[in-house]
């Protein structure tokens, strides 16, 4: 798929032949934003959501955490049981209705003390991962009075095209308008799947100008807008709050793990003081110790490599915090004996835990 002229933002790329064996599907690199709002929905209206998360190695608990990072396969078959579940066919409208500033976290902090709506525009685009947009988005400068904010599917993944386009376009424009002012309206908005039955609500929603059938899904602005001051302009907040969003991309900063290996080290995180072993994280993964050897192969890890590393993160935290032991800590990381929890932490960081806290302080 070529990239249209002028178009600002991610390169757009043919949809692979089979989404599975892109690498990229399975990589763990985004909040589960959409799927709390989704078991919130249900939550409302009565309906069980605990079916959804069969075979994706998540829970309820877990999706409120901030810290979690989900891939699209996850987070795309979550959705398609929650829509299907719910019967609510406007569910992305309503859930963008809801959106504020604050609901973006550090992304909002930025955007709300950029120097203009067009500077927010760009730093919303730019990151918008770190809040759970499962399209990719792009700006295309239209015109010297149009520009569009575009979106288009991952994975060619056009079934939930819909859901996640009403959420998205209706969650900015809440946004924007909260920036700027309510007399923000779009020139027209257009969507590249079939009109639904709901479309007056759209009309109401967006006041403009509505198309569906059209070639891509665009929002469409004056450019007068993009050059709109905005009150809360800060720019050491502003750079600052950037700087954190791009080490948002996981937890840790770093790149996106494959799910099975986030999924085994956020129960190492949970489990480190009883000793978890590779047959234990198994068993709870629902899956045999032979199939969470080979999906951990085939993602390039080892179960004691993934072990080791989460084990010398939270030793070094705890060492960092001053308040327990050097006894205390190799304990909370399942050493009882702290000789070997300190040959240990010399393997995995080259000096022994008493030189590491001293290097801290």
């Amino acid at each position: 798929m070529a990239r249209p002229a002028g178009m600002i933002g991610p390169p757009l790329v043919a949809s692979p032949p089979n989404a599975t064996d892109d690498p990229r599907y399975t990589a763990a690199e985004f909040p589960p934003n959409k799927l709390l709002y989704l078991v919130q929905l249900a939550d409302a209206r009565g309906i069980d959501s605990r079916p959804w998360f069969a075979g994706l190695a998540l829970n309820r608990a877990q999706i409120a955490d901030p810290a979690l990072r989900v891939s699209y396969r996850q987070a795309a078959s979550f959705v398609r049981r929650a829509l299907q579940a719910l019967d609510v066919p406007d569910a992305g409208l309503r859930i963008g209705r809801e959106g504020t500033i604050g609901g973006f976290g550090l992304l909002g902090l930025a955007m709300m003390t950029s120097r203009t709506l067009g500077d927010a525009m760009f730093a919303g685009i730019a990151h918008h991962k770190i809040c759970g947009c499962l399209l990719d988005v792009g700006v295309e400068p239209i015109s010297e009075r149009e520009v569009a904010l575009v979106a288009w599917p991952r994975f060619g993944d056009t079934e939930l095209m819909p859901f996640f386009c009403e959420e998205l376009f209706a969650s900015c424009l809440m946004i924007a308008r909260e920036l700027v002012g309510p007399e923000l309206r779009p020139l027209r908005v257009e969507f590249a799947y079939p009109q639904p039955a709901y479309a007056a609500e759209y009309a109401t929603l967006f006041a403009c100008a509505v198309r569906f059938g059209a070639t891509r899904n665009r929002l469409i602005l004056d450019t007068q807008w993009l050059a709109r001051p905005l009150p809360g302009y800060n720019p050491l907040t502003a750079k600052q709050a950037l700087a954190l969003c791009a080490q948002q991309r996981t937890p840790d900063g770093g790149e996106p793990h494959q799910e099975i290996v986030a999924a085994v080290e956020r129960l190492l995180r949970s489990q480190l003081s009883q000793q978890p072993r590779l047959n234990d994280v198994a068993r709870t993964l629902n899956l045999s110790e032979r199939s969470l050897r080979r999906k951990l192969a085939e993602s390039g890890r080892i179960f004691r490599e993934i072990h080791d590393r989460v084990r010398a993160e939270r030793a070094l935290q705890l060492l960092q915090a001053g308040t327990l032991s050097v006894a205390q800590v190799g304990n909370e990381v399942g050493f009882n004996d702290p000789r070997e929890f300190r040959r240990a932490f010399k393997r995995w960081t080259g000096m022994p835990p008493q030189d590491a806290r001293r290097a801290t302080a």
